[in-house]
């Protein structure tokens, strides 16, 4: 990953959430924050407000600031999630980072409230690749979580999409390593050309 971000500046980023271990960010990689909502929902745990705010305050204190924080979501739940923005996005702002929000499943793009900088496409794996390509259509600063495939990468890229993230490259095989890193030179998708 450090490699690829020397070498393909902008085009590789660190997400990065309370359960990622306090590694010290590193000027060649930006940086975003997650809230680990999604970890927690995955994992069956109940997801811990102290452990995030600890974690904002470590960010704060780095030397490199982030790009934007998400604000705590709740996976698959468009009410819920819409409160937590009310409840924490006040406090999450004073740190000066640009917002992130987490839309869910049942969310369109006018749920996303004007104050937030980035729409992080969060939600069940149907909804939301039912829904980037109406986000990202209307929306300027959209990230999409969980891309774990060249097909959904080009997916996203051919819909202007700004950010993805998606550990499952890390559990592949080497020659998908191979085909990520043609993406990131730019080459195009044998299977994608047009005759």
């Amino acid at each position: 990953m450090h490699f690829w971000a020397g070498k393909y500046p902008g085009k590789v980023g660190w997400l990065v959430g309370p359960s990622s271990g306090r590694k010290k960010p590193r000027r060649w990689l930006p940086w975003a924050l997650d809230n680990d909502a999604y970890t927690a929902w995955d994992k069956g745990h109940a997801w811990n407000e102290d452990t995030y705010f600890q974690f904002l305050e470590w960010a704060a204190a780095q030397e490199q600031q982030p790009l934007w924080a998400a604000v705590p979501d709740v996976v698959a739940n468009r009410d819920k999630t819409h409160r937590n923005w009310e409840k924490y996005a006040s406090k999450v702002k004073q740190y000066g980072w640009p917002l992130a929000f987490v839309a869910q499943d049942g969310m369109e793009p006018g749920d996303v409230p004007e104050d937030a900088s980035v729409v992080f496409i969060g939600g069940t794996y149907r909804w939301k690749w039912r829904n980037v390509p109406e986000f990202s259509a209307k929306l300027s600063r959209v990230h999409v979580g969980r891309v774990n495939t060249l097909f959904r990468l080009r997916r996203c890229e051919e819909l202007g999409v700004e950010s993805v993230d998606g550990t499952g490259w890390f559990r592949r095989p080497e020659a998908e390593f191979i085909e990520l890193e043609d993406f990131l030179a730019g080459i195009p998708d044998p299977q994608m050309t047009w005759l």
